[in-house]
């Protein structure tokens, strides 16, 4: 399970250290792609093959499903962590997270997600202020 909350910057080739707690569980390979909320999901090997399964049900007679899947396995590439704990991000991906400079790695359960340090603080702040009418609204999952 991944937790926590890490800033590290991109260099100017783009690569990231993934943080050390991280490194373990996504070894020596993992995916990354578009995420929701315009941050990038990052996925074992192993996870991945979980959502990859779940999203061939998917019906392909509903545009949404087919619109969802291009977006999302277009963006996805395999990245190697090098032997500092670097990933190097592809500079689409970057783009579409908008990727400067600074940026916040999270814990998500079953993945992390990269964000840019001021997208993170902007959607934290927001969230934070709701935090109890959002644990109201999943009151009904028993969490």
């Amino acid at each position: 399970m991944f937790m926590g909350e890490f800033r590290h910057q991109l260099d100017a080739k783009g690569r990231m250290i993934v943080p050390s707690r991280f490194r373990d569980e996504l070894k020596e390979q993992f995916i990354i792609t578009r995420g929701l909320d315009k941050c990038l999901f990052g996925y074992t090997m192993d996870e991945w093959a979980k959502i990859e399964e779940k999203m061939k049900e998917l019906p392909l007679t509903k545009k949404d499903a087919r619109k969802f899947m291009r977006l999302f396995f277009s963006g996805a590439t395999a990245v190697e962590l090098d032997k500092q704990g670097r990933i190097n991000i592809p500079q689409n991906l970057r783009d579409y997270a908008g990727l400067t400079k600074e940026c916040t790695v999270i814990g998500v359960s079953g993945r992390i997600e990269i964000w840019d340090a001021a997208e993170w603080d902007a959607f934290y702040s927001e969230s934070e202020e709701n935090f109890e009418d959002i644990a109201e609204d999943l009151i009904d999952f028993d969490l």
